[in-house]
């Protein structure tokens, strides 16, 4: 949870300052124009806002640009159109990086292109940015960082694929009366695919919580036949993580567990960082399903 500092307003960057121009207000004119200047990319990273709610520079960037320089000179001119909203949450030390969401004027667009209104699209600006000062935020952007990591690793090894991203809210959706994932997703590298889970852990929440989580997700096994999707826990710190791994008895769902720190050493989710519960040894993402034989 954001401590008391980083829970102050954040900066809604780039309002009112001299040295950016001002942004024309919405209207139809506007949204004609941004039809018109938008590529497919952009029209792309609109739809994957509205899933996802929030991502950042360096997430937008792992998804879809070749570098960060590009990435934000493509972004301001979507803020100025009014394609995107942006903010930067405060911090006690140091700064954040620049958060994005859903502007009006993307929104108008995805309407459109549904043949809907911005209503019906489930659009409202402040619900958008509500995201900026909610203590969620800091998880939501998290779990999002492991989709947009294993893309970046797909745009650079050849053969793997993010082939599914589904995000929490669609996964609530689909399996809410039995689990509610933080994401799902599926992965493929050379002609093997894995589907998984996302339980994106901060910290926050008592251990017995997690427990109650994952007899959920057997509950979900159960009753659905989804029983070969592993459960992939991200945790804080190597403490927790053994926390859980002491706690845990059950071996269907497959349950594995990382950290942010092995994450980090083994260069994103798609390397060798999870630990399946009873194993004392890591594995790949891809070689999960094949993981209930090691105990």
């Amino acid at each position: 949870m954001p401590t008391p500092a980083a829970k102050r307003a954040p900066t809604y960057v780039g309002s009112g300052t001299a040295r950016i121009p001002a942004r024309p207000p919405m209207s139809p004119d506007l949204v004609a124009a941004l039809a018109n200047r938008l590529r497919p990319r952009d029209r792309w990273l609109l739809e994957i806002l509205h899933e996802h709610r929030v991502l950042t520079t360096r997430q937008i960037q792992q998804l879809a640009f070749p570098s960060i320089s590009t990435t934000t000179h493509r972004l301001l001119k979507l803020w100025r159109l009014r394609a995107l909203e942006r903010f930067r949450p405060a911090m006690e030390v140091g700064s954040s990086p620049m958060h994005y969401v859903l502007g009006p004027a993307g929104a108008a667009i995805l309407a459109q292109r549904r043949d809907k209104t911005v209503a019906q699209l489930g659009y409202r600006l402040d619900r958008a940015l509500a995201i900026a000062h909610s203590d969620k935020l800091t998880h939501l952007v998290g779990a999002n960082g492991l989709f947009t990591a294993l893309a970046a690793h797909a745009r650079t090894h050849s053969g793997t694929e993010l082939v599914i991203w589904w995000s929490e809210r669609r996964c609530q959706k689909v399996w809410g009366r039995y689990a509610r994932p933080d994401g799902y997703g599926r992965w493929r590298e050379h002609h093997r695919e894995a589907d998984f889970f996302i339980e994106y852990d901060t910290g926050t929440e008592p251990l017995h919580r997690l427990d109650t989580k994952i007899s959920d997700y057997a509950t979900l096994a159960e009753t659905t036949g989804i029983s070969d999707t592993p459960v992939l826990f991200v945790l804080p710190n190597p403490a927790r993580e053994q926390h859980l791994h002491d706690r845990i008895t059950t071996h269907r769902p497959l349950i594995a567990t990382t950290t942010l720190e092995v994450l980090d050493a083994a260069g994103g989710p798609a390397g060798a960082t999870w630990r399946p519960i009873g194993a004392q040894s890591r594995r790949r993402l891809i070689d999960l399903h094949s993981a209930g034989g090691e105990r």
